[in-house]
């Protein structure tokens, strides 16, 4: 019992200690009194649709110096992200209300997409010194955080709709204590070092936190027009009337305008993107991830005890028999033994199976090296597309494992290596194309709707390069190591004529399917929480959790495929090969079933066939990436298992 509590002890430790370590992702900057800062602007976005499109896309005010794109990196450009400048101009340290501009007439196609963009609730991202806006909001009496602010907004019982043209910025700063060498700078613009002499210079303010009160006023674009942007007007109060709002219409000049509010803040930098990770229900997160953990955890770990003493206690028996009582044995009993002959057979389809275990490895090398690296905080949501392009870097760079683990099962299963070149080849692009497949006519999708999710033509062909020039070179190069690794032999002759299996009273396919059901009870409440940060649009951090959830799945997945294995070889079925990869890797029929649940359940104000076919088609490209990864595991721990144990008895 004080093992148990111990073992408990470590995994709460572990978790503070891998949630608590974070590096903010990005590198300070100060602000003397005065200095502009400008806001940025995301994709808009929405929980409805999950279309992005461009800020710029509706008619919004448009900086003097025009449009310019922020660089981005490959994660983002997936993601659909489009940062561009904004005209909104801060002042550090100075409270002002300012005119930005008043649009010309509103068209048709400008009012019914204004009135589009309204009903189906989506979002304006705005971005200051790498901080999203932040939005506070009561709903049931309850305080709600958002980032973003909305389009605009649909009374109920009104077919009105009202934009929002007015905001109120709170920004909050922290006043900057130097240091004799400090760095600074954000990730875009460099960083340079402070020394003594610049002390004073250097002394200043640091942005960390930055909210929003979103409005929608009505003013008179007569009086409106004859100011020129950032002239001051006097600060408004939002109002309650739906009469003093700006209706959305045809032939309305829109007038926008901002006012913002500095106030000092005790948050030092380091800490200011805790208000953006606090998420709702988190004693019940916390609670209920740590006692999911724990039965799962004990439940396997008594399976494997269960089945370590039954395995030594049937080979103990069999080996203290001598060799005439063995012979008498085998006659008289069924089970593992008797197909000693048969279980290193060739599987069927077995050059499929060494491709999926192949890529395997390498999506499970990726999860794996990718979540330790979140955990630590290298990950953060500071750093925009950082997770996506990271793993997309070490899915390509993981090829060289991929091709070895492929061709050295190849010659183990063939006994040559006659072959290895195409047998890479198909590793190389396997998953790869099925990716390519389903993010192809979900590209045609976006493209259809006109959305900056839509990857560009110069990215595909800047990924095909990439994968290309890295990965296929590299999972030849791991084939290759794999034709010179020494070959894994077996322990026991195989039979020309394969033994006949007895008939049994149901499917064992039955079986392996329902296997899945233990693996994805480590994972069924940690998806909740995934999905709801992919496609509700919150932060995801806790990736502490994550790691131990990942760390006990690999435990699992191996504990039932050897269970599951073992139960085969017990009932004279041979067939062990495929039946071990699909025993844990049948865990991706139940994410795919969760997804869809979720889609239904949870994701209810999902609108549109377009919306619907972008979640099932990645929902079904991660489930397919879990079954090759938990596939992966608990075959290879199968292998060794078998291989293990017929080379523990005695054959003639």
């Amino acid at each position: 019992m004080f093992g148990v509590y111990r073992v408990f002890v470590l995994l709460v430790f572990v978790s503070q200690l891998c949630n608590g370590f974070y590096l903010p992702g990005s590198y300070m900057h100060t602000y003397s009194d005065g200095d502009s800062i400008f806001a940025k602007v995301n994709s808009l976005t929405s929980i409805e649709t999950e279309l992005p499109f461009g800020y710029y896309s509706l008619p919004y005010c448009e900086p003097l110096e025009g449009i310019k794109k922020s660089a981005e990196n490959l994660g983002e450009l997936l993601m659909g992200d489009q940062i561009d400048n904004s005209a909104y101009r801060f002042r550090m340290r100075t409270n002002e209300s300012l005119f930005l501009c008043t649009t010309s007439p509103l068209n048709e196609h400008e009012v019914k997409l204004l009135k589009q963009r309204t009903r189906e609730l989506y979002q304006v991202n705005m971005i200051l010194d790498n901080l999203p806006a932040l939005r506070f909001a009561k709903q049931n009496g309850v305080t709600i955080q958002w980032t973003g602010y909305p389009v605009g907004y649909s009374p109920p019982n009104s077919n009105d709709d009202y934009i929002i043209n007015h905001l109120k910025f709170k920004v909050l700063v922290h006043e900057y204590e130097g240091n004799v060498m400090e760095v600074i700078g954000t990730g875009e613009e460099g960083m340079g070092v402070i020394s003594e002499a610049d002390k004073k210079k250097a002394l200043g303010y640091e942005i960390v936190g930055f909210e929003v009160v979103p409005c929608s006023v009505k003013y008179d674009p007569v009086k409106m027009t004859k100011l020129h942007m950032y002239d001051s007007v006097p600060s408004v109060n939002c109002p309650l009337e739906l009469d003093k709002a700006q209706i959305i219409k045809e032939h309305e000049r829109i007038t926008f305008t901002y006012e913002v509010e500095f106030v000092k803040s005790e948050t030092r930098w380091p800490s200011r993107w805790d208000a953006y990770l606090k998420m709702e229900g988190a004693r019940v997160h916390w609670f209920s991830i740590l006692n999911s953990l724990m039965v799962i955890f004990f439940l396997a770990g008594i399976v494997f005890v269960i089945f370590l003493r039954t395995v030594r206690r049937d080979l103990t028996k069999y080996e203290e028999l001598d060799k005439e009582a063995q012979a008498q044995m085998n006659e008289e009993l069924s089970g593992w033994k008797l197909v000693v002959g048969d279980v290193f057979r060739e599987p069927e389809m077995s050059k499929l199976l060494c491709i999926m275990v192949g890529d395997g490895v390498r999506i499970t090398g990726m999860a794996v090296v990718t979540i330790v690296f979140a955990a630590l905080g290298f990950m953060s949501p500071a750093s925009r597309g950082m997770l996506l392009t990271g793993m997309i870097v070490l899915y390509l760079f993981l090829g060289i494992a991929a091709g070895y683990a492929g061709v050295r099962l190849w010659r183990t299963v063939k006994g040559t290596s006659e072959g290895w070149r195409s047998l890479s080849w198909s590793i190389a692009c396997f998953f790869p194309g099925i990716a390519f497949v389903i993010l192809t006519v979900l590209n045609f999708l976006l493209w259809s709707s006109n959305s900056t999710g839509a990857i560009p033509i110069s990215l595909y062909f800047e990924l095909l390069a990439l994968w290309f020039c890295i990965s296929v070179p590299l999972t030849l190069f791991g084939g290759f190591l794999g034709t010179r690794a020494e070959a894994i032999s077996f322990p026991v002759r195989t039979n020309q004529i394969p033994r006949e299996i007895p008939e049994r009273k149901y499917p064992s396919w039955l079986l392996v399917l329902g296997a899945g059901t233990l693996p994805f009870g480590t994972l069924f409440i940690e998806l909740f929480f995934i999905f709801s940060s992919i496609w509700l649009g919150r932060f995801y951090y806790v990736f502490g959790f994550l790691l131990i959830v990942l760390l006990l799945l690999v435990v699992v997945c191996a504990e039932v495929s050897v269970v599951l294995t073992y139960m085969h070889l017990c009932v004279e079925d041979w067939r062990w090969w495929w039946k071990a990869f699909y025993a844990s890797g049948s865990v991706a029929l139940y994410v795919f079933a969760y997804s869809i649940n979720y889609l239904v359940f949870d994701l209810q104000s999902l609108s549109g066939p377009v919306s619907a076919m972008l979640y099932i088609g990645y929902s079904l490209l991660m489930a397919i990436a879990i079954m090759l990864a938990t596939g992966t595991i608990g075959f290879l721990t199968s292998f060794y298992f078998v291989h293990y144990l017929f080379s523990s008895v005695k054959i003639d």
